[in-house]
């Protein structure tokens, strides 16, 4: 019986690497690929952000093919990180919304681009070092299933590949703990098996989003109001990307008591602060709906996570249009926030996801 050939795409990091090894061991023909997607970087930055778009990745994915036996080559995705990654975070951001840049890259970069190169060459599913668990249910359909431990469970930022991209993956390290596959990789002396996680958007390893959208786009900070709830001036701010639903420090400006942002208004360029009660919502809407698990979401008591960090809350979907839902929680939930998503789970399973574009 002729061996399965998987794509493995290495980041570098300790979890794609143990990933390779696994499917080694489980006898797939493995093939190591490190996508190349970030635009340029001096040496000395790629050593200090040392994630899964510097070039140090790529020398450190190498020593760990050569460790394990496997090719290795580099794929340029420069062109699509850049069109499905940077200019929708920038744009995202300049409309007053929060985006997740992380599940662009999966759906469009890590995935499309990826899984169609790799079919190109022969191959029959790609790998990621991701903690999820691809699972068919017994209605046909693919989802994902929680990882092992779901202090590293990874499903939120995964919720929008398609049918075809999940028939066509494998996620080993789902099955494992954090813990069990630095073991695994200490064991067989790989060269990253005591490297740090990368942390935080890879593209921008200072966190100053709004210095790299300005110098990203060109466009200048436009300052506008800070107003309370009922439309009073409070303050001006100095642009909008400098903020977020939920956002507490760095605001600015002081009241003798704490404030929170709860809204940004694009339209007016204003940024509404108020406390923290007034952050809370018990709905919302969203839109572009991924059916994942199921091929509908209403009657269904589901978990709706509005973050990566969040630990979701119970809840139900109201249908109001053909791609648009209203999801209402059974108890309030704090920073509801525009260009993040609502991932939808029963039980461990991901049963879909839409991006939020409000309150409800």
């Amino acid at each position: 019986m002729e061996k399965k050939k998987v794509v493995v795409g290495m980041s570098g990091g300790v979890d794609s690497s143990v990933a390779a090894w696994l499917l080694k061991e489980a006898g797939y023909e493995v093939i190591g690929v490190t996508m190349q997607i970030w635009q340029d970087e001096e040496e000395a930055a790629a050593e200090e952000n040392g994630g899964c778009c510097g070039l140090s990745a790529v020398e450190d994915a190498r020593r760990v093919a050569w460790t394990l036996g496997i090719p290795y080559y580099v794929m340029n995705f420069k062109k699509e990180f850049k069109a499905s990654v940077i200019d929708y975070f920038t744009a995202e951001y300049l409309a007053g919304r929060t985006p997740n840049p992380c599940i662009a890259c999966n759906r469009y970069v890590k995935w499309e681009s990826l899984l169609a190169k790799s079919l190109g060459l022969g191959a029959d599913y790609i790998a990621t070092g991701h903690y999820a668990q691809v699972e068919k249910l017994a209605n046909g359909r693919y989802t994902l299933r929680q990882s092992k431990t779901l202090t590293k469970d990874q499903t939120y930022a995964l919720y929008n590949l398609t049918q075809e991209q999940l028939s066509r993956t494998l996620m080993p390290v789902g099955a494992y703990t954090k813990e069990e596959i630095r073991s695994i990789a200490a064991g067989l002396s790989l060269p990253v098996a005591s490297k740090p996680d990368s942390q935080e958007i890879c593209f921008i390893p200072d966190h100053d989003y709004a210095s790299f959208i300005r110098d990203y786009t060109g466009q200048r900070d436009v300052p506008g109001n800070f107003v309370d709830t009922k439309g009073n001036i409070l303050g001006t701010h100095p642009g909008m990307t400098h903020f977020t639903v939920g956002q507490r420090k760095g605001l600015g400006i002081t009241f003798g008591k704490p404030v929170f942002v709860v809204e940004i208004r694009p339209e007016t360029n204003e940024v509404v602060l108020g406390d923290n009660s007034e952050v809370f919502s018990d709905a919302l809407y969203a839109e572009n709906i991924n059916y994942m698990g199921y091929p509908e979401l209403e009657g269904r008591r589901l978990t709706g996570k509005i973050r990566y960090s969040h630990r979701g809350a119970p809840c139900h979907v109201e249908m109001v249009g053909s791609d648009r839902m209203k999801v209402v929680f059974e108890e309030p939930v704090r920073a509801v926030t525009p260009g993040q998503a609502v991932v939808l789970y029963d039980g461990d399973v991901v049963a879909g996801g839409a991006v939020i574009t409000g309150r409800g």
